[in-house]
């Protein structure tokens, strides 16, 4: 699943970015609202975690502009203010719940969970390109019926690339999502890491499926 978290304050987009990361999510950041709207009408999310008070355009700014635009992706508000009003403008501006700091990160995982299970979901469960079948919920990955022994870094690279197969991928696009930083062109952690992945996912089959895009970055998908 794919996240956009829209907080100003550093270190709780950090714990929230490392925790949804660990849990399998896509995660993408913005520390004020006006970058947050333009992100949320631009991407495809299965869930919004959006903080009520932030710099240029505040939560409510954002709910309103994204329901008059017809942009139904789930949204959890995050508040340090504990006001029954508030939790109800909220909700009535079209928020799908509501959580106040401090949280302990398990309420926060599990009440977008509640939220993905009333809400029908975005983004498929089950992401399969040829033979490669990417389980999301159970973190399984199977190729030709095989299941591939992926670490948590690895399976979240491979399902960045199948939910955008067919789309070449910059290294910076990767680093972003996959390690949750920009990306350094004198470190060489995405190639690795997608070699690494290829030895699993493509050096025991026939097929190649991780494409090298000269100039641009990699690709997954099933060529002729």
């Amino acid at each position: 699943m794919k996240a956009l978290i829209i907080e100003d304050e550093a270190k709780t987009a950090a714990y929230l970015c490392k925790g949804l990361t660990e849990n399998g999510f896509v995660v993408d950041t913005a520390s004020d609202g006006e970058t947050g709207l333009v992100r949320a009408r631009a991407g495809e999310y299965d869930v919004l975690i959006v903080d009520v008070m932030l710099p240029r355009l505040d939560g409510w700014g954002i709910v309103t502009a994204l329901r008059r635009e017809g942009i139904q992706t789930p949204i959890l508000f995050l508040t340090a203010r504990d006001d029954v009003a508030d939790r109800v403008r909220g909700l009535e501006l079209g928020a799908d719940d509501y959580l106040v700091k401090p949280f302990a990160f398990s309420e926060l995982l599990a009440r977008v969970h509640s939220i993905q299970r009333r809400i029908p979901a975005r983004s498929p469960d089950r992401l399969q390109v040829a033979d490669l079948v990417i389980d999301i919920p159970s973190r399984r990955t199977t190729r030709g019926g095989k299941t591939l022994d992926l670490t948590a870094k690895e399976f979240l690279l491979l399902s960045l690339l199948a939910r955008r197969a067919g789309e070449p991928l910059s290294r910076t696009v990767i680093a972003e999502h996959v390690w949750g930083m920009n990306f350094d062109p004198g470190t060489n952690v995405v190639d690795v890491h997608v070699r690494r992945l290829r030895a699993k996912v493509d050096e025991p089959f026939e097929h190649k499926l991780i494409h090298t895009v000269r100039g641009v970055g990699y690709v997954l998908e099933e060529r002729a």
